[in-house]
């Protein structure tokens, strides 16, 4: 069995160790809170494995730079979002206390199989593709929706978007929909679609806001986020599609963990943790009654 990967972390329930923080409020863990943590656990608390509950914390891989989900704040840098707030509370439920590693996202789900991270955090795709090689718990709904500047300048229409400058963040499912539909566009003899990608989702909102694409293309409630965001400069464009889990990334080998998770999620629901959560942050819609081990829809 590989060890537990020990590395510098960003601690997001109080001082930054890497760079941010956890914008909610609570406390580095006392000797006295430790040693609850270490008593024989009950509930989903007991189907921690014991590499997982050795040292009473878990370990998140998440890239803070897709808000509304998971970002890091400009004042406090601290880290903020219903994503990283969800996944405190399960791991708090757990008995564990809540460590995140701020990452590239393409470096996350790899992380997650060589125990780097005990789970990926942010904002990942439950498909079948992924499923070969980490399990996920899904946890949300989402989809994938368009926008444009007010006013739409250039006439952007998702149902032909050949010609069109497009951004997308690098490293979501957006970047192949793009590369697929300018494929079709070619084959079809029209123009090409041209793809901006950037590392984050505020620099995509900030291309199209200045005008350096025609449309953005992301996940439903970072859409929604930025059009709130930018104060009227942004609006939606068509209607959501291709509806799809977010899910919590796990090893493949991860013992028990994932059933921990799965235990945990379903308690957060049943006290009224996960609504609330959701809530707060204006992304309710995607709620899940029913959440599963990979749950892929494709």
């Amino acid at each position: 069995m590989l060890s537990r990967a020990k590395i510098p972390v960003i601690v997001l329930l109080g001082v930054g160790l890497a760079g941010c923080g956890y914008g909610g409020q609570y406390n580095a863990v006392s000797n006295v809170e430790r040693s609850r943590m270490l008593a024989v656990p009950s509930g989903p608390a007991a189907l921690v494995p014991d590499w997982v509950r050795i040292d009473g914390v878990l370990l998140m891989g998440t890239d803070a730079s897709h808000p509304p989900n998971e970002s890091v704040d400009p004042d406090t840098r601290r880290a903020v979002g219903w994503d990283i707030e969800l996944a405190a509370a399960i791991a708090r439920k757990l008995g564990l206390r809540p460590e995140f590693q701020n990452a590239g996202i393409d470096t996350i789900i790899p992380g997650v199989q060589s125990r780097k991270y005990e789970m990926g955090v942010s904002s990942l795709t439950d498909n079948k593709e992924r499923e070969q090689v980490v399990d996920f718990v899904t946890y949300y709904d989402s989809g994938t929706a368009w926008a444009t500047r007010e006013g739409n300048p250039e006439k952007a229409d998702p149902g032909n978007p050949c010609g069109l400058t497009v951004g997308v963040r690098r490293g979501t499912a957006q970047v192949g929909e793009v590369a697929a539909l300018s494929d079709a566009c070619v084959h079809a003899g029209k123009p090409a679609i041209l793809s901006l990608t950037r590392e984050q989702q505020t620099e995509v909102n900030a291309d199209l806001v200045a005008g350096r694409t025609d449309a953005m293309l992301a996940d439903t409630p970072v859409i929604g986020f930025a059009v709130k965001q930018t104060g009227g400069k942004l609006r939606t464009l068509g209607t959501p599609h291709d509806p799809a889990p977010y899910g919590y990334a796990l090893g493949k080998d991860a013992d028990r963990l994932q059933d921990a998770i799965l235990a945990a999620l379903k308690q957060t629901m049943a006290d009224g943790t996960y609504q609330a959560i959701l809530t707060k942050w204006g992304v309710q819609q995607g709620a899940i009654a029913d959440p599963k081990i990979n749950g892929a829809q494709d």
